[in-house]
């Protein structure tokens, strides 16, 4: 492992879902920053406005860097939400997924997040999961992944994804355990009082497949 910590990058578009983001960062940026240091990146630095299926309004999160200027990252994670269907249009944020994927150690995804990775092209020949209800999202930008229906998060080397939401918690604990050690993600499961669901084949919310709507 290098002296020099990991750099973490967080990929926000407009309509983000929110847990998908911080629930991740706040185990990532649990482990001490000797470690790993974490930015949020965006196509334009600035604030970026979660989404909600309600419709009211989001607060807003501050990207540090836009995809000009971001430093080289060694975890990119991608976070879902009501933005994805809008975002898959974006050329900019499939491109800068695509050259920054080629130079990490793990991309990751929460939720629909997985639905761009699968557009860039990046869940090509792999394993992948996705959020249940909007399952098919992701399904619809790739044939060329083997999607998993059941799984709490599905991890295939340089990539891993997550199904919805808090399961995002789950898969970031996992990549830390990797990463680090599992005792090093015990004791920052431990210090958040979060009940780490550590098996990723159980998945009790792939009963709901496909019962929302694109």
């Amino acid at each position: 492992m290098s002296d020099q910590p990991l750099m973490l990058g967080a990929v926000l578009y407009e309509g983000f879902e929110l847990l998908d983001l911080f629930g991740p960062l706040e185990m990532f940026t649990a482990l001490p920053p000797d470690m790993l240091q974490a930015v949020l990146i965006a196509e334009s630095k600035g604030p970026v406005r979660a989404g909600s299926m309600a419709d009211s309004p989001m607060p807003s999160s501050v990207a540090d860097y836009g995809f000009d200027d971001a430093p080289d990252l060694d975890v990119i994670l991608v976070p879902g939400g009501v933005g994805t269907i809008a975002e898959l249009e974006n050329q900019k944020t499939l491109n800068f997924l695509r050259d920054r994927a080629g130079r990490a150690q793990i991309t990751s995804s929460v939720c629909s997040g997985s639905a761009l990775l699968a557009k860039a092209g990046l869940l090509d020949g792999h394993r992948a999961t996705s959020n249940k209800m909007f399952f098919n999202l992701a399904v619809m930008q790739s044939d060329r992944v083997d999607w998993i229906e059941t799984a709490r998060w599905v991890d295939d080397g340089d990539v891993v994804t997550s199904s919805g939401v808090s399961a995002g918690i789950d898969m970031s604990l996992a990549i830390i355990a990797r990463l680090f050690g599992q005792e090093t993600a015990e004791t920052i499961a431990r210090g958040a009082e979060y009940t780490w669901h550590r098996d990723a084949d159980v998945d009790p919310f792939a009963q709901y497949l496909n019962d929302g709507s694109v």
